[in-house]
């Protein structure tokens, strides 16, 4: 199966344009990318190695991102701040290819996040910090769940499925919101858990970002924002059951990184969430004008800040 590559994706650029300046890669700043074989996939990785880093930082897309704005906006700029970062594409999104005949589940990605922390921490003692997007934060949160060598989490939200104000408040509309995840649950049940729907038709996708001309960008990203998923996704998703309760998360400390003019899930939406972990340090920061993804200053460099200073702090490096 031949590789793809950012290289050749121009969509990313595009999306890119919207960024402050300082935020846009370049043809010498660009990541390395590599490839993780894991289950019969073909997973991409955007990576800023750095032998000499004493952290490194893992970061999770959600369901309308992948790996390479991840990279925009946080991986390079830490790697500048000398830690080594890693974006990973999770299969279905991205340039990630999935092994034929999969039908790619949350639970996979769970279990894909947790073998990548397996796989970096091998033969390489240097601590781990995990950051997700969107649903990337729920997904760093169930990683370190069920993989105690995370040294910390950080959260753009946390949106906890399992709440029906957030299904109903992240839904497209509450009605489906509402009902959303039983229909899901049963769907998953028939041949058609196979069927693929477009992520904007089932969650709030137009509230991605705050700009309209960015918004159509995004949407026009077959491999982010516009991309489809499967129902059997979208049930184990909906319907994931986490190994730990916040009410018993002592793996480490967690961070939230709140986007201030988040329109698809403000503050609201996970403060009851972290406001039930309590066993570990809990942090949470407001990024100022910042979009859910943000494009906006000074809520990027004040992520930037936020993830530097928490991830030298948990690890004591």
């Amino acid at each position: 199966m031949p590789r793809t590559s950012y290289a050749d994706q121009p969509e990313w650029r595009t999306i890119a344009d919207f960024l402050p300046n300082k935020y846009r890669l370049t043809d010498e700043t660009v990541p390395v990318e590599e490839w993780w074989e894991h289950d019969g996939h073909h997973i991409h990785l955007d990576t800023y190695r750095n032998p000499d880093a004493a952290v490194k930082v893992i970061a999770f897309h959600g369901v309308g991102t992948n790996g390479r704005q991840m990279s925009t906006i946080l991986g390079r700029p830490l790697a500048e701040r000398g830690f080594e970062t890693i974006a990973i594409d999770m299969p279905t999104f991205g340039v990630t290819q999935v092994a034929p005949g999969a039908v790619v589940t949350y639970d996979d990605w769970v279990r894909i996040g947790s073998d990548l922390v397996d796989a970096e921490r091998a033969d390489d003692d240097r601590p781990i910090v995990l950051y997700g997007l969107s649903a990337g934060g729920m997904e760093a949160f169930h990683i370190a769940s069920v993989n105690r060598q995370v040294a910390g989490v950080v959260g753009m939200t946390f949106l906890d499925q399992s709440s029906r104000a957030v299904r109903i408040g992240t839904a497209i509309e509450p009605a489906t919101g509402f009902v959303g995840a039983s229909v899901m649950k049963a769907l998953a049940q028939t041949p058609a858990r196979r069927v693929r729907v477009p992520m904007r038709a089932v969650s709030k996708m137009r509230a991605l970002v705050n700009d309209r001309a960015a918004k159509k960008a995004c949407y026009a990203d077959r491999t982010s924002a516009g991309n489809l998923a499967t129902v059997a996704f979208l049930d184990s998703y909906l319907n994931y059951e986490a190994d730990i309760a916040p009410d018993e998360f002592d793996v480490c400390p967690i961070l939230l990184t709140q986007p201030a003019a988040d329109r698809w899930s403000p503050l609201s939406m996970s403060q009851p969430f972290v406001d039930r972990i309590t066993r570990v340090p809990v942090e949470t920061v407001m990024l100022e004008n910042a979009g859910h993804y943000p494009l906006e200053q000074p809520g990027l460099d004040q992520l930037v800040d936020a993830v530097a200073d928490f991830a030298g702090k948990v690890t004591g490096r």
